[in-house]
């Protein structure tokens, strides 16, 4: 179960890097990020997150802000797995 808990842990810290990754990319390539290769590699990467709440956000939401409310859904995972780790470690003490 821990070792479970610490690789989705893991995967969704990843996932949140590549999205900080993905928009400093965008932010600094000034326009051109779309003939980047990193930020192409990045957008490939997180691609199948991004899907997956652009499937659950409603269809108000423009598709330019979803790789936005991806980062802040992942970051929620990532607090609520750091809050369920820590309960279940202090549990087994």
């Amino acid at each position: 179960m821990a070792f479970a808990l610490t690789l989705i842990h893991e995967f969704v810290k990843f996932v949140g890097l590549l999205l900080i990754g993905q928009f400093l990319v965008y932010a600094l390539s000034f326009g051109r990020h779309e003939r980047n290769p990193v930020y192409a590699v990045m957008r490939f990467l997180t691609s199948p997150v991004v899907k997956a709440v652009r499937y659950i956000t409603p269809a108000k939401v423009a598709d330019r802000h979803v790789p936005v409310v991806a980062f802040i859904l992942t970051f929620w995972a990532w607090v609520i797995l750091i809050v369920v780790r820590l309960e279940l470690n202090q549990v087994a003490a």
